[in-house]
């Protein structure tokens, strides 16, 4: 990542943080304050690889105003470092320094809709995935995480779902892949506003793969 010193003030570039901020938090959307807390932000960032991508930029408060942060270089190093000891399979969120005033900073990391899917927050305690719903980061039931898992593949697999469930289906199936860098993912087949919880065909490629 470019050194912070190094890099130029760009107002075209903080113009358009500003208008994605407007926005405010959302599916694709989060800000945080500081990396004071890097267990949730790896959370945010599984969720976000688990479900259609986004960005989360450290350096912006809830209320939407940006203090920046001063050394973003140790935002991100402590940040990777909860990566690598927590998140498996690892994830490379792609990070971009854009300064704010002559010594403030935000740190942008953007997460593609990953290959990779499911990933899990791994501690002491077991290994647990996560989910994006809306402005919301949600721990993943057994069944969300098969969901997920499937949803890459074509050959269909009955599951059973919830309300929960029922809406990561939605998204998944529904929204129109967003495309952060230059990836994209092959929805499934979408479900109507009406339909009942109870069971699920997902698809898987090869008819011999273990689920």
């Amino acid at each position: 990542m470019t050194r912070s010193d190094s890099v130029p003030f760009d107002l075209a570039r903080v113009v358009a943080m500003r208008k994605l901020i407007e926005q405010g938090e959302g599916h694709h959307l989060e800000f945080k304050h500081k990396a004071s807390h890097p267990d949730k932000i790896v959370r945010e960032l599984i969720a976000f690889a688990n479900t259609g991508g986004g960005t989360l930029l450290v350096g912006v408060d809830d209320n939407r105003s940006i203090p920046g942060v001063r050394f973003p270089e140790e935002e991100s190093l402590i940040i990777q470092q909860e990566i690598k000891n927590h998140c498996r399979p690892i994830l490379s969120p792609e990070e971009t320094i854009i300064p704010v005033s002559e010594k403030r900073f935000v740190l942008r990391c953007d997460i593609s809709p990953s290959a990779k899917r499911p990933h899990f927050y791994v501690d002491g305690a077991g290994q647990t995935s996560f989910v994006r719903q809306g402005e919301q980061t949600i721990r993943a039931s057994r069944e969300m995480v098969e969901i997920i898992r499937r949803s890459k593949s074509q050959r269909a697999v009955r599951l059973p779902y919830g309300e929960a469930e029922q809406k990561i289906i939605r998204f998944l199936g529904c929204q129109p892949a967003r495309d952060f860098r230059n990836y994209r993912v092959e929805p499934l087949p979408c479900l109507p506003e009406n339909h009942p919880p109870g069971s699920l065909q997902c698809a898987e490629s090869n008819p011999n793969r273990e689920g």
